[in-house]
């Protein structure tokens, strides 16, 4: 766990970076993008994958 704990600390560090100057000056969720990027690389380090959720899955959860 202390993999992607630093990953997505690093992750979020280059996100705040690039965008120095166009975020408020307020606490900021991460983007769920660098959740699912740390994600999808740790388990295809493991060899595994994320699969994708069904039109119905999307429709259900209004995403």
């Amino acid at each position: 766990i202390m993999d992607m704990s630093f990953a997505i600390q690093a992750l979020a560090a280059e996100y705040l970076a690039k965008n120095r100057g166009k975020l408020p000056a307020e606490p900021l969720r991460i983007p769920a993008s660098i959740d699912v990027d740390v994600a999808r690389r740790k388990l295809a380090a493991l060899g595994l994958e994320i699969d994708a959720m069904t039109d119905g899955q999307r429709a259900y959860l209004g995403v």
